[in-house]
This record gives structure tokens, sequence and C-alpha cells, in this order.
């Protein structure tokens, strides 16, 4: 059994855990649910030794320990499968899986390639992981890559005497329900072995899966529920300390769009590989969503009209003026906001505070001389954090230190502060809790009401019909048909699916 006892922790200007117990029995699978800042990710850091508790006390099997960092942690079993995934890609999949562990394979200083390759389809085949243990990680698709990543946490098992507790951060965030339905088979399985901390925003995984759910708001655990009693809107009124708005999608506040006016347009467009023959106009305050299974297509569009990737055929056009020049530097001048899908990589700089991810694509108006205007500078972003409901202790915060809900809120803050009248936003609710899902759906609609243009690759097919005005359906790259989304007339998901698959 594995248990914490009024795990105290803080940060300057953060109460991040008051007094939280947590107790993780053998072969159980615990859910862990809260908004973004509730404190999960710090008790996650505190239960896999990233993070050293101010006060209480961590035990395993009544008896009380003590990680200095993450290593210690996975010596007395504790391992984790990180929602950003933690493999390095240019490294062959064994390599990955025995990473800092290689001396075993070591004879005379040389490695036994061949010994760590059948050490290595051994932990593959715990997951039912068919592959060569030789391959490229970067050649794997995501979910295979989340089970090599469990097969490396189930290493341990070799390398210790007791039982094993994985951490699963967000491992389903960008699968499809197949391999979802998988991913839950195999931890089902391994519960034998193994027990699981489960922590996602899709509350009906957390449902279904959990044997017991923990509820976080505000640092402090608020209930634990067990899976027979667990009722989602229940949890979800804990989790957000309110009912949440049964028009989700503000619908109701989905005004007409300014047709009169083009603000850009594909005409049949083409990058090869990725999409063929696309054309549609983006108009002032429409929401334009595009929807598809995974490689439709759909954010390879998003990429070309930011100016990163340059199509092969086709016309461009941004404003009245077709596109010449492919460049983010060059999609920024023409007034483009970019939301990307990986946040963590290309949408904040790990590294910089808050108010310099927020002022980072407009520094020329915030400097004179060459000389940076940093008073001006922090009180924009101290105007953008009160009106976002960003939470951090200032905006001289590290902004590779919040949520992941507050950092998609830095990047929306950087595009809007700067006037930006055309919105590219690539799953910009995924992994972000129902509070801070419903505040960016807010926010889109008073972009959309500032007559931005919103092209959209929403999370869930729910989200893009509740948003839109407008739905595109791709497939395999290709134009398939194209909705209108007016509220009262908007398509079903049948409608959507069918032209779909």
């Amino acid at each position: 059994m594995y248990e914490l006892k009024q795990v105290d922790k803080h940060f300057p200007g953060i109460h991040a855990l008051k007094s939280v117990d947590f107790v993780v029995n053998r072969g159980e699978i615990v859910g862990l649910v809260g908004e973004n800042g509730a404190g999960k990710s710090t008790l996650m850091k505190v239960i896999y030794g990233a993070y050293q508790p101010d006060g209480g006390s961590i035990l395993i099997d009544g008896g009380t320990v003590r990680f200095q960092n993450p290593r210690r942690a996975m010596e007395h079993g504790i391992g984790m499968v990180f929602q950003e995934q933690s493999l390095i890609t240019n490294l062959t999949v064994m390599e990955n899986i025995f990473l800092g562990y290689e001396s075993q394979f070591v004879t005379y200083g040389v490695i036994n390639w061949r010994a760590m390759a059948d050490a290595a389809r051994a932990q593959l085949a715990k997951v039912e992981l068919d592959i060569d243990p030789a391959t490229i990680t970067s050649k794997l698709s995501f979910a295979q890559r989340q089970l090599v990543e469990l097969a490396k946490v189930l290493t341990l098992e070799e390398r210790i005497d007791g039982d094993l507790v994985i951490l699963l951060d967000e491992p389903t965030s960008v699968l499809a329900r197949e391999e979802v339905d998988l991913l839950f088979r195999i931890v089902r399985d391994l519960t034998e072995r193994a027990s699981f901390i489960f922590v996602s925003h899709r509350m009906e995984e957390v449902l279904e899966l959990s044997d017991r759910i923990y509820v976080m708001k505000d640092g402090e655990v608020v209930d634990v529920v067990p899976h027979d009693d667990a009722d989602m809107d229940a949890i979800q009124h804990k989790m957000v300390g309110r009912d949440v708005d049964k028009e989700y999608y503000r619908e109701q506040k989905q005004k007409p769009y300014d047709s009169g006016k083009v603000l850009a347009s594909f005409d049949n467009v083409s990058l090869a590989g990725r999409y063929q023959n696309i054309s549609f106009e983006l108009h002032p305050g429409e929401v334009l969503c595009l929807v598809g299974t995974e490689g439709a297509g759909r954010e390879a569009i998003l990429r070309t009209l930011y100016g990163l990737d340059a199509p092969t055929s086709g016309t461009v056009t941004v404003g009245d003026e077709p596109v010449s020049g492919f460049s983010a530097r060059e999609g920024v001048q023409r007034g483009i906001g970019y939301v990307p899908r990986e946040r963590k990589v290309e949408g904040i700089v790990n590294g910089m505070n808050v108010y310099e991810n927020i002022t980072l694509s407009q520094l020329r108006n915030y400097a004179s001389g060459g000389v940076l205007r940093i008073a001006r500078e922090r009180a924009l972003a101290r105007s953008w954090i009160e009106r976002l409901g960003i939470k951090t202790p200032s905006e001289n915060k590290d902004c590779g230190g919040l949520s992941g809900g507050n950092q998609q809120k830095v990047v929306l803050a950087k595009w809007r502060s700067g006037g930006s009248g055309i919105m590219l936003l690539d799953h910009p609710t995924r992994g972000l809790d129902i509070g801070a899902k419903e505040d960016v759906y807010e926010m889109i609609r008073e972009m959309s009401d500032a007559h931005v243009g919103i092209l959209l690759v929403a999370d869930t097919l729910e989200e893009a019909i509740g948003l839109s005005h407008t739905i595109i359906v791709l497939k395999d790259g290709e134009f398939q048909k194209r909705f209108d989304g007016t509220p009262g007339s908007k398509p079903s998901l049948y409608d959507l699916v069918h032209h779909m698959i």
C-alpha cells in the first residue's frame, strides 16, 4: 500500500498542497481529477519524487520513505507514464526502455545489443506491443509510444522486490477510442502486478476505469468517491465549486458572422502527402471548424495558413493579397495568431516568465530606442492575467511552471493582446479541465463578437458542433462535406461521422 499523510507543499505565493491524504491499495486503479491549478501535477510530482513535501509523510507498506529524486522513487517501485512523453525519439525502442540501465548488457565495455533486444521484447510483450525493438522511436505512432513508455516503467518489476505504483498522466489525451480501449484493457490486466494512479480531464474515462476517485480543488482533497457512487455532475461541481454551465458551448451567444468580407481563403490548395485541392473562405466573426480522423489534413491546413508549411499548389489569400512567402514571422505580420496542439513545445517558451511570453509576438510595441519598456509589458500582462483568470503568483512566474490550462490562457493572451484578426486554434482545450474549457469557450465567443475569424480543430465532435458557424469534413486529405452550424440546425454526430469514415 502507498500512502500520503497530511502532505503540504508551498511555492512562492502559492500553497499548492494543503494537508493531503492519499491512499493507493495493492492492485487498485485510483482516479485523480481537479481543475487546472488544483494541485494534481504537484501531487503527482511529490509521489514520483520530483518534489519533496514541506510537511507530512510518505509511507509504503506502513514504512516511512523519502525520495530525494525520481530515481529513488523508482527504486521503491514508483513509475510514471508522462502526458508529453519522456522518450528520446532519435533512439531505438530498446535504448529508450533501458535508458540509464544499460550496464546489465555491457561486457568489457561493449553493449550486447542482441541481449538488449531480447529483454526489450519481453517488456513489450507485457503491453502486447509487437514491434522490432531496434525501431527508431520517432517512427512509432503516439499510441505505440505510450505503450513503450508503459513497458519502460514495467522494467521496474525486475529491479525491485515490492509492488509497483504507476502514474498515468493524461495517457489518452490524443488517442482514438479503439486505442483507449486497448490501453484500458492492458492496465486492468496489469493490476495483478501493479497499482495505478490515473489522471485525466476526460471525466467519462476516469469513471470508467477507476476503482476510487480523488477530487481536488485549490490544493485540497475535497472528496474521495467509490466507483459505484460516482456521478459526473456531482464530481464536476466539486471540482469547480459551482454548477457547470448547462449551456456548455455558449451556443446562445453565437451570432451571425459577416459573410460580406473575407479574411482568408484557400483556392484549390494542396500540400503533397497531407491534403489535396482544399478550398474555403474564412469571414469576420466566423468559427470554421475542420473535422476528420487523425491524418485527415486538419492540422496541416492550419500550419499552411500560419506560414509554417508552404503549399505545393493553389492560392492562399490573406486579406486582399495572395500569400507568396510562407514563414511564421510573415504569418504574425499578417495578423494571424496560432495556438498549437503542443503548447509546451510550440506555444510557450519555458524559462521565460508570463509577461515575456505574452508580449513575445509584439515586442516592437514595447521598445524604444532598442530598449524594452518592461513596466509596460508587465502592466499588459497583469491586465490579461486578471481578464482570463490566469492562476499565477505574478507576471514574473516562469511560464513552464504553470498548469496546462493556465499555459493555454497565456498563449491565448499573447495573440489576443496583439490584436490578431485571424486565430488558428489547434485542439485548444486538449488536456484542460472542465472549468478551463468553459473559459476557452467563452473567449472564443468573445473573439467572434470582436469579428476575429477563427479556424478551429476541435478536441471532440461535440465541441466542433457546439462552437462552430461552419464545419468542413475532411477525409484522407480531401474535402467531403460542408455543414452550416446555425443554432437550431446544427449537424448531428452521425452526420459528421458518416462523411469522416
